[in-house]
């Protein structure tokens, strides 16, 4: 009888098995007593996290050629998982197809709208190609497999293709290969998952109100605490016209000084929140 494992740790990814999450996930987390769970969407991931059916998550937030994905600040305050940790993956992706399927036969491209995004330059030398937008880069190879789909392709990654069965048609068709992708690693804890490594980094979200300088106010704060600004983003905030949500992340080597610099920050906003504090990420290539 074979012995069940124990200590599995459940990581839920959105996308499926092959996709860059899952591959993020394994570099994060290892490959030893860890099991990937499918989320079809972002807010199907977080739903795993909150009905326990995953013990982490990880998602992607930004990509160093498409941007950041806007809706997943959102997503990630309202549920009121922290982030507890970082890992930065080089996006590889691939024009992958049926066996036997030249680039002639290919009529339409299916894949992740940052998918498409990070491969623009390729597909401008085929306009006869459609591409279409899907859920996922590997759930769109996936697809092609099931359904033995002639003159479709995905952009994927290889090894997604070699999991589906799938041929590289062309590998390594981002426009920018120094193409990153940033995934955050969530859990409804407060302390880092890397033990043994030093917090220091924060990812913060407050509201300003509409009036000259708030923002530079905070900025300064920061800057007076030798606090090192590295990602800013705003969102407006529904219901109140032309104001804005900011979601910042900060870097530092005195974590004494985040706290003054928080304290000092506080009470020219509203809605403070730290997302989390947590170790810096590495560039996996």
């Amino acid at each position: 009888m074979t012995k069940a494992k124990t200590n599995v740790k459940r990581i839920a990814i959105q996308g499926g098995y092959g996709a860059f999450h899952e591959i993020a996930a394994l570099h994060y987390f290892g490959k030893e007593n860890v099991e990937i769970v499918p989320s079809n969407t972002f807010r199907d991931l977080f739903k795993s996290l909150k009905l326990r059916k995953a013990d982490n998550g990880i998602m992607a937030i930004e990509n160093s050629v498409a941007g950041s994905i806007i809706p997943n600040y959102a997503l990630l305050r309202e549920s009121k998982m922290k982030i507890m940790g970082e890992i930065y993956l080089r996006i590889i992706q691939n024009l992958v197809v049926l066996p036997g399927q030249k680039i002639e036969d290919i009529r339409e491209v299916y894949s992740h709208p940052m998918a498409i995004l990070q491969c623009q330059k390729f597909f401008e030398k085929y306009p006869q190609i459609r591409l279409i937008e899907s859920i996922d880069t590997a759930l769109s190879a996936k697809e092609i497999s099931d359904k033995k789909q002639k003159g479709i392709g995905a952009i994927s990654s290889a090894q997604a293709a070699e999991k589906y069965g799938l041929h590289v048609l062309f590998p390594s068709i981002e426009d920018n290969k120094v193409n990153y992708t940033r995934f955050l690693i969530l859990g409804d804890k407060d302390e880092p998952l890397a033990s043994g490594e030093p917090v220091n980094k924060a990812s913060l979200h407050f509201a300003l109100a509409h009036e000259i300088g708030s923002l530079a106010k905070i900025l300064s704060i920061f800057s007076y605490f030798n606090i090192n600004l590295t990602k800013i983003q705003s969102l407006p905030i529904i219901g109140r016209e032309w104001e804005y949500e900011f979601y910042i992340d900060v870097e530092f080597s005195d974590y004494s000084m985040l706290q003054h610099s928080l304290d000092a920050a506080r009470p020219f906003t509203s809605g403070f929140g730290i997302l989390g504090e947590y170790h810096k990420g590495i560039s996996i290539m």
